[in-house]
């Protein structure tokens, strides 16, 4: 039983290697939920990597919860096994990205400090129902810029190559309407720096519980909208993003509206290498939450499946004061929290003929949420530029195994960026109702951004 299940796995990973698309045979649908999780990963242990067992789908009895309040550590119990730095990086050379190697290299004061790893990830009943649907039906559709058939939770959870992969990562489960505050810090090689506080919004239309499939969107994925509230210099500005999910037939559309002018305008700029709102240059459009947006401008390629360090179960960092997380030069590396995971390795290489300052990317996307835990950004001289990590942890209350902050490291620039922060800001609201799509207009953000 053992070898034909290595049999399986084997003749898989050889699909996905080679990019064929086929539709997942119904004898591989019936292993979600055995041999593997209800989302796709496997789920036995192996050498650091323990079984999944069914993650946290509630509130653990070890934690005590408020509703609202950040969420308590539930393995503030374990000890470091183990850390990392430059003069031992070699020793643990197979578990490393590019981009950890080099922060490692380059800062003597970067750490990773590796714990036990802990499989906490799980979803909701009806977001596993509807993923083994998509293994079924999930289909990618204009060129692989767009995705049909499936709906809700992940399209493709058998992938067969990496554009479906990159699409598990787009379109996963993160709720259905949401409300949330966080902040973005621009990090001088001293330490300097200045808060951006922004509230967004979002209805993520391909988990309304409604739909029944993509068709049913009317090619919107997701509405969203962005006000920056401080500093004072900066209130008012706000973005509105109508996220289309086949970009072979219309391609994102976005406003934003200035207090400065007063005026709503069309902002096709919000795309692909073009800076990111908040970001003072240090990242693109494209790289916010790992990657989003149409996947036309690379070819997709899968490098393998491998045991790697990402950051994970980070609760403790998400409740640490920003005048102790955000330090020069790196985010302090005492708050965070690393763990071994297996994970897909996927890369992007740009087509000829098209334009991104980026030439190369790869990221590290953890198996067990299907979300870049990790990516490498390379210019067009093949030198690795930015490093981007993503902060993973299971919201437990929901439950949802989602992101917290986001980190860019520009190397070339000696600085970094510090993104979708809520350590001090109030619980995301993940069951925001009220919200309603036709809230989301350019006369809307106009309104919104009187001061």
């Amino acid at each position: 039983m053992k070898k034909t299940t290595a049999l399986v796995s084997l003749f898989a990973a050889s699909a996905i290697a080679t990019g064929a698309m086929a539709k997942v045979p119904d004898a591989q649908v019936s292993r979600l939920g055995a041999d593997l999780t209800p989302v796709g990963a496997e789920k036995a242990g192996s050498g650091d990597i323990p079984a999944w067992t069914g993650g946290l789908p509630a509130v653990p009895s070890s934690v005590s919860y408020t509703p609202g309040d950040k969420l308590p550590n539930p393995f503030a119990g374990d000890s470091a096994k183990f850390t990392i730095t430059g003069a031992n990086m070699a020793q643990y050379d197979q578990y490393l990205t590019d981009g950890y190697r080099a922060l490692l290299s380059t800062y003597p004061s970067y750490k990773m400090d590796v714990y036990p790893t802990r499989r906490s990830c799980a979803f909701p009943d009806n977001v596993y129902a509807a993923t083994r649907s998509n293994a079924s039906v999930g289909t990618l559709v204009g060129g692989g810029n767009g995705v049909g058939k499936a709906i809700m939770g992940f399209p493709f959870p058998i992938p067969n190559n990496a554009l479906e992969i990159i699409w598990n990562h787009t379109l996963r489960f993160r709720s259905f309407k949401l409300t949330r505050q966080f902040t973005a810090a621009a990090v001088t090689r001293s330490g300097d720096y200045t808060l951006q506080t922004v509230q967004d919004e979002a209805i993520l239309q391909w988990s309304d519980p409604s739909k029944a499939a993509a068709e049913d969107l009317g090619n919107i994925s997701i509405y969203y909208i962005a006000n920056t509230v401080a500093p004072a210099r900066s209130a008012g500005n706000v973005i509105l993003v109508h996220e289309t999910l086949d970009r072979s037939i219309d391609p994102r559309k976005a406003w934003s509206y200035s207090p400065g002018t007063r005026r709503v305008r069309r902002a096709p700029n919000i795309a692909y290498d073009n800076p990111g709102t908040n970001s003072d240059g240090l990242s693109t459009s494209d790289s916010f939450d790992g990657y989003n947006g149409a996947p036309d401008r690379y070819n997709w390629t899968v490098l393998g499946k491998e045991t790697k360090i990402i950051a994970f179960n980070n609760y403790d960092a998400e409740a640490t004061p920003y005048d102790s997380f955000i330090a020069p030069l790196h985010v302090n590396q005492d708050a965070v929290r690393y763990e071994m995971a297996r994970t897909w390795q996927i890369e992007a290489t740009l087509k000829a003929g098209n334009r991104h300052v980026y030439g190369r990317r790869v990221k590290t996307i953890n198996e067990d949420n299907w979300s870049i835990s990790a990516s490498d950004m390379y210019d067009a001289r093949g030198e690795l530029w930015r490093v981007q990590e993503l902060h993973q942890l299971q919201r437990y209350q929901i439950p949802l195994c989602g992101t917290a902050a986001e980190i860019v490291y520009d190397l070339q620039a000696g600085r970094y960026l510090a993104l979708a922060m809520t350590n001090e800001e109030p619980q995301i609201n993940y069951f925001a109702d009220e919200l309603d799509a036709n809230r989301y207009t350019p006369a809307s953000i106009r309104q919104l951004g009187v001061r």
